[in-house]
């Protein structure tokens, strides 16, 4: 089984605040703040252990494709929501997990998180087959699609233009913050089951292209999804 998967964020200004040595008072300008001291990249955007978790969604799979069931929370108690994925992904054992950046994001994450709130992850996310950049086990499209490095990583969005199939609609990222203070949690796992739907609709076609599942199977399985990724993008 794979466990397709995305999670939302925002900044957590409490320990964002604790960190800085003159944090500014207001919360924008000490985000500013914070992404011209810790970030890494231009955007300012702030690596993994600076955010909290207020959503995820994930899609359970058969190892040829074909959906199984969805699970997700959103919520203000990240603990909560923590262990409510670590429960999901202890119903199978020998999971895969499937994603976009979540090798650079999402599961350092988790990491970080855990750790925050003394919980202890599902030991199969330490495993080799999760960990070893290489793995089938541990599908992340930025490398599938970047040769692990050799090229430019893709968007998401961008993958989804390419292949005709418009994705990001509910929403964008730089939203998250200001759908969360006005407090559309709903939203904004709506906003995420998209980009899981997304995920598993260029997989499947990267599956196809090279070769690991049929046309048959394809057509059928990216109709269904097709079906899917509208009804969420047509709910309001």
């Amino acid at each position: 089984m794979f466990f397709v998967f995305d999670v939302e964020t925002i900044p957590d200004f409490e320990f964002v605040r604790s960190v800085l040595e003159e944090p500014e008072d207001d919360d924008d300008a000490m985000l500013l703040q914070a992404g011209e001291e810790l970030a890494r990249n231009q955007s300012g955007f702030l690596p993994p252990m600076y955010h909290k978790m207020i959503s995820w969604v994930g899609l359970w799979i058969e190892n040829n494709g074909v959906p199984k069931q969805k699970v997700s929370w959103n919520g203000t108690d990240e603990e909560e929501g923590l262990k409510s994925l670590f429960d999901s992904l202890s119903t199978y054992k020998d999971f895969g997990l499937i994603h976009h950046n979540g090798r650079g994001f999402d599961l350092p994450l988790l990491t970080y998180r855990a750790m925050k709130h003394g919980l202890q992850m599902p030991h199969r996310l330490n495993h080799r087959d999760i960990k070893y950049r290489y793995s089938n086990s541990n599908v992340d499209l930025l490398d599938e699609f970047s040769n692990y490095g050799a090229s430019s990583w893709p968007k998401l969005k961008h993958l989804g233009y390419l292949i005709g199939i418009p994705f990001k609609q509910t929403g964008e990222g730089n939203e998250v913050l200001d759908m969360f203070n006005r407090g559309e949690l709903k939203e904004i796992e709506h906003y995420c089951y998209e980009d899981v739907m997304a995920t598993y609709i260029v997989w499947l076609h990267l599956k196809f292209t090279v070769g690991d599942i049929s046309k048959e199977l394809f057509d059928n399985l990216q109709e269904r999804a097709m079906n899917k990724l509208k009804e969420i993008q047509t709910e309001e």
